[in-house]
């Protein structure tokens, strides 16, 4: 399982300058220490969800934004992988997939598919990325070049303005596609 908090750190540390706030303006706001906040930005603590949250209201950001991951390829998240928080009170985990860059329009299709011919796709309009999740049987998904493996549950994002293919590797494979456009 992928810890998040090196991503967190990053993105508290990248947000905040953007704001140009300081870290006690911004721990004052957030209602948390400001040595909490500087261990943060550090890499180091496991922040719960509330204590994000709260860090988000007060720089002003959705709060995907402190788990997104620069991805210019292919990225495969196994299921049950990729960045994740808990809560304190209850049992829940949000594992992260994917952000929507500001501007971006995405479309959502579910796929049913066989074996049998491939579905080779030529580049879409640039900086199109695809999302893949398999929900039933297996495929091999991806740029034609570095297609991957993918199990139920398993992730897949890449550039959609190159060359990529969808083959069913079992009946009745099963997937949900996004397709997102600048």
């Amino acid at each position: 399982m992928t810890q998040p908090i090196s991503i967190i750190a990053k993105a508290l540390v990248r947000e905040r300058q953007r704001t140009g706030l300081s870290l006690a303006e911004i721990s004052r706001r957030a209602g948390i220490a400001k040595s909490t906040l500087s261990q943060l930005e550090s890499g180091n603590g496991n922040p719960s969800i509330e204590t994000l949250w709260s860090l988000c209201v007060a720089l002003d950001i959705p709060f995907a934004r402190l788990m997104e991951q620069e991805v210019s390829t292919s990225q495969v998240i196994r299921f049950g992988e990729g960045p994740s928080v808990t809560a304190e009170m209850a049992h829940y985990k949000a594992i992260l997939l994917a952000t929507c860059p500001p501007g971006a329009r995405r479309d959502i299709y579910q796929l049913i598919t066989q074996p049998g011919e491939d579905r080779h796709s030529h580049p879409h309009s640039p900086g199109s990325i695809e999302h893949l999740i398999v929900t039933q049987g297996r495929a091999l998904v991806g740029p034609t070049d570095s297609a991957t493996e993918l199990n139920p549950g398993d992730y897949i994002c890449y550039p959609g303005d190159q060359p990529h293919v969808f083959k069913a590797l079992e009946p009745n494979t099963h997937a949900i596609l996004i397709s997102e456009q600048n």
